[in-house]
């Protein structure tokens, strides 16, 4: 257990007037205890009561991740493929009584299939979202995760680096977005934190387009949105490079989106809220009179997931605090013809943002030459 993120999170299930939270495999359950384990046909539950030592259902096979996490043996219902897992939640009902309890739940992550055998054996068992808890500890980085993040970026860059010489005209988006994958692990990274995109001419008006079999051509923008884990923790970079010569209005859009992007980082700061963010980047696209092709908020949290709070969008108006990290990725998207969208990852400080990409943000001519 993270001692001191346990202490944090006793604190907020005290102050919410929760019994206890429950955790399943996935960011939470790892931040928290180190446990490690994905989610499967084996339910695997953590409970940090309010006023006792943690627990956890868990099949024998893995019982050792607990006890390495410091859960006393007592505290672990353990259970075998041959036996099942009844006798292990009838025990661990009993013994935390949590008939009693109001517990919160991870509501995003948690399957009907553990929400039931929790309410088979505590059917008096009342649940409340917690989301709120454990992002709240999550949104504020430590020293230890922003160093972990910096380093998925360098690795990130360099491996863009890398590929830029190797993008000619007639390689298809799926040709590019392999070759980068190759150079992101190449580079050191553990794994590839989403599926690149990368789309071309019409094909980059779409956000979160596939790769497809088309080449690439004179004239065309070329989008490319990768990441890459290091030390559990992953990078979210989006650049836009011409294909050679570009027209007018698309130029234009780019150094639109630029200009947004940088207002954007300008707005970022202590007690900022994510709506200014999202405002500052939006008004330079809608003064350029673009505001309908912005399609999407201008940036997400980052951390253990590729996309947490903060939300950098309207409508959230909580404050920033020094040690968030989140994307700010203006874009603009023009049906048919093409798209832009240019994303860095940024730390607020406690004077204003710094952003942990450093990789250049002009328009980059790919695939001649």
């Amino acid at each position: 257990m993270n001692d001191q993120r346990l202490d944090k999170l006793y604190t907020q299930i005290a102050a919410q007037g929760l019994d206890g939270i429950a955790l399943v495999p996935g960011p939470n359950m790892f931040y928290i205890s180190g446990i490690s384990s994905h989610v499967s046909e084996r339910p695997i539950i953590l409970f940090i009561p309010a006023a006792a030592e943690p627990a956890i259902i868990i099949p024998t096979l893995e019982a050792m991740k607990a006890r390495a996490a410091g859960i006393p043996d007592k505290r672990i219902f353990d259970w075998n493929d041959q036996e099942g897992y009844s006798g292990a939640f009838q025990q661990a009902a009993a013994e935390l009584q949590l008939n009693s309890w109001t517990l919160g739940v991870e509501a995003l992550c948690m399957r009907v299939f553990e929400n039931e055998l929790l309410r088979k054996y505590a059917p008096k068992l009342n649940t409340v979202h917690a989301e709120n808890v454990l992002y709240a500890l999550r949104s504020v980085k430590e020293s230890v995760e922003i160093t972990a993040l910096e380093k998925a970026i360098a690795v990130a860059e360099s491996a863009m680096n890398a590929l830029l010489p190797r993008i000619k005209i007639g390689a298809s988006e799926k040709q590019i977005a392999a070759m980068l994958t190759q150079e992101l692990l190449a580079e050191g990274g553990e794994s590839i934190a989403f599926g690149p995109i990368v789309s071309a001419g019409p094909n980059s008006a779409s956000p979160h387009a596939t790769p497809t079999d088309r080449p690439l051509q004179e004239g065309d923008l070329l989008v490319i949105d990768w990441g890459v884990y290091v030390d559990g923790y992953p990078s979210d970079i989006t650049r836009t490079f011409a294909v050679g010569e570009v027209d007018g209005e698309l130029t234009h859009i780019y150094e639109t989106v630029k200009q947004a992007n940088a207002q954007g980082k300008m707005a970022a700061k202590p007690g900022a809220t994510g709506q200014d963010v999202d405002r500052a980047a939006r008004k330079v696209i809608e003064d350029a009179g673009y505001g309908e092709q912005f399609i999407h908020r201008t940036g997400h949290g980052l951390g253990l997931e590729g996309h947490e709070v903060p939300n950098m969008v309207e409508g959230n108006e909580e404050p920033l605090l020094p040690g968030n990290v989140f994307t700010i990725e203006p874009g603009i998207y023009l049906p048919g013809r093409g798209g832009v969208r240019i994303e860095d990852n940024v730390l607020v400080t406690t004077d204003g943002c710094r952003s942990l990409t450093t990789f250049p943000r002009d328009l980059i001519l790919v695939g001649v030459g």
